[in-house]
């Protein structure tokens, strides 16, 4: 492909009210007029560079707005205050009582959650299927479905989504595709690859800083400004508006996004690969023997590598444990949840991020007790950290 998503962010160029680098951050909810008729004017439609109240738009998420929209390659885009509020927003607009969505079947557990249990209090319905099975997804859509919803790299799992293919089937069969493309920022590029919507937690790895809970909203200007109309749009009306602060914050560590992914996906592709050659089960995409490897060879950028995320597998829920408390001892990383931050962070998916998931569906889609799933860091020295990491595994009998 020829887009190159980070040229596209150092293109854009937005200077504050008295020429700064940075855009000024508007302390204000709202915003003043010259005349009555130009206030219910902006009630009515859009008026650019006129602000009306910061539920609807306010200068600075405007500003990263276009930044993530230039990112992904699509029309617009629109910041929320959360990864999940993006994903509920962008649902509740394309589906009514009664419509039906079919869903990978091993994405987040929060995401799990929302389509399982509070969407049918909604009269929405979802049917979770192996996404990598075309006859699968053919015998789960009905006349009643209106989403497809995927995960680029699935979590905790890192399945890898082929995005085309689903492409093609949702045209086919007159459905939307929503992806998440969380794991994979600046490495996979869903909208040009034909998804309709690409939806983020930036809170993860587009932020980077573990400071900021932030989500967005990528797709057509159709639909973003279907959000936010002010009588109809899910983001006007449940106003998951997202602190201008963090959004200035948000805008500016999105531009070492690359060098940051890089660096991810250098280290993890060293952990996993060391792990890999002492026979461990370790899963990660950047390996010739992950199933999607060629797949995702295929779909990302060059020269960005396959991202930070990894998992490794040591059966058991107590060893898991174990190896995690003693990973934070020899200062591997943090035992913590959420990902993209600047340290290693691990957790047992299963237990915390998962947990969601009942355990039959669990052990269907192949999720062990004993998985452990890193988010690898931009250590400096990664030579260092392997070294901590066999201490660790030899203290818990995982390692000779």
């Amino acid at each position: 492909m020829s887009f190159n998503p980070a040229s596209a962010i150092q293109d854009l160029l937005v200077f504050g009210e008295f020429g700064d680098v940075n855009p000024s951050v508007t302390d204000s909810v709202t915003y003043t007029f010259l005349s009555p008729q130009r206030m219910e004017e902006a009630f009515e439609h859009e008026i650019e560079g006129c602000f009306l109240y910061s539920r609807h738009w306010n200068p600075i998420n405007r500003y990263l707005s276009q930044a993530l929209a230039a990112m992904e390659g699509t029309e617009m885009a629109q910041v929320t205050a959360s990864g999940m509020s993006a994903i509920a927003s962008t649902i509740l607009q394309l589906c009514a009582t009664g419509d039906e969505i079919v869903s990978g079947r091993t994405i987040y557990g929060g995401t799990y959650a929302l389509f399982k249990n509070l969407l049918p209090r909604l009269g929405i319905t979802t049917r979770f299927v192996d996404i990598t099975n075309l006859d699968a997804l053919t015998k789960a859509v009905t006349p009643k479905t209106r989403v497809l919803y995927a995960e680029t790299e699935s979590n905790p799992l890192l399945e890898i989504a082929d995005i085309p293919a689903l492409a093609s089937f949702a045209r086919a069969h007159g459905l939307k595709l929503v992806v998440d493309n969380t794991f994979t920022p600046m490495i996979i590029s869903p909208a040009k690859l034909g998804a309709d919507v690409v939806v983020y937690s930036l809170t993860k790895f587009a932020n980077g800083t573990a400071d900021a809970v932030a989500g967005c909203i990528c797709s057509t200007t159709e639909l973003v400004r279907e959000l936010t109309d002010v009588n109809s749009g899910a983001c006007m009306l449940f106003g998951p508006v997202l602190d201008s602060l963090r959004a200035a914050s948000l805008l500016k560590n999105l531009h070492s996004l690359h060098v940051r992914m890089r660096k991810h996906s250098d280290n993890a592709l060293a952990l996993a690969t060391w792990l890999k050659g002492r026979g461990l089960r370790v899963h990660y995409p950047g390996l010739a023997d992950h199933p999607q490897h060629a797949l995702f060879s295929r779909l990302k950028h060059a020269g960005i590598g396959y991202g930070g995320m990894m998992t490794l597998d040591v059966s058991e829920a107590t060893t898991a444990r174990e190896l995690m408390r003693v990973m934070q001892e020899e200062l591997v990383g943090y035992l913590a949840v959420s990902l993209g931050y600047f340290k290693t962070l691990f957790s047992a998916p299963g237990s915390s991020t998962s947990s969601e998931i009942p355990p039959a569906e669990k052990a269907a889609m192949g999720l062990s007790d004993g998985l452990i799933r890193f988010s690898v860091g931009l250590d400096d020295d990664i030579g260092r950290t392997l070294t901590r990491l066999e201490k660790s595994l030899q203290r818990c009998k995982l390692l000779a």
